[in-house]
């Protein structure tokens, strides 16, 4: 390596500690396909491969490479978690979104046969653009249903955010299989 070429780059070198919480994030099955490779990425740059030679092999770009490497470098095991989204923190938690879409499902309004997004906004006291982002994330339309059918499953909410997480961050190489008993 006398004779190498190119940038310095600083060393990276991974305490135990380390190296046994990244080698437990590849093996992880569920958690969102990016963490693994940027553990992979980290453990290989760890072994002392060069970032070119590690991203050929992970099939990832030189860039990406150097990007993670940096920030592991910098925020060492932090640096590899996403950061916040930019922009206004959000306002409601998960809870409340499950009760807006309990009461979208299994109940209607005392003057009507289905909630319409400002009887939902009034019930509730959000905002009608925040009933309809709701509304819309879970492909909730009570007003175009001739007969609304409601799931008498207890799970319903748990098992449309495991649905809706499977397609919004899929495993890699998922496969979604769905069944309808109807």
């Amino acid at each position: 390596m006398a004779n190498a070429t190119g940038r310095p780059i600083a060393p990276l070198i991974l305490s135990p500690d380390e190296r046994a919480y990244l080698e437990r994030q590849i093996r992880r099955h569920r958690v969102a396909r990016s963490l693994p490779e940027r553990c992979r990425v980290i453990l290989r740059c760890a072994d002392g491969v060069p970032g070119k030679s590690v991203a050929r092999e992970l099939g990832v770009h030189e860039h990406t490479v150097g990007k993670w490497r940096r920030r592991f470098l910098k925020d060492r095991i932090e640096g590899l978690l996403d950061e916040a989204p930019p922009g206004r923190p959000r306002t409601i938690d998960d809870d409340q979104v499950a009760a807006v879409i309990e009461r979208t499902l299994r109940s209607t309004p005392k003057d009507a046969t289905h909630w319409s997004i400002r009887s939902m906004a009034t019930e509730t006291g959000f905002s009608h653009t925040t009933i309809r982002r709701i509304w819309n994330a879970f492909g909730l339309q009570p007003h175009r249903s001739e007969t609304f059918k409601l799931s008498s499953d207890p799970l319903f909410v748990d098992k449309v955010r495991d649905i809706v997480g499977l397609y919004l961050s899929p495993p890699n190489r998922a496969l979604v299989l769905s069944a309808d008993s109807a």
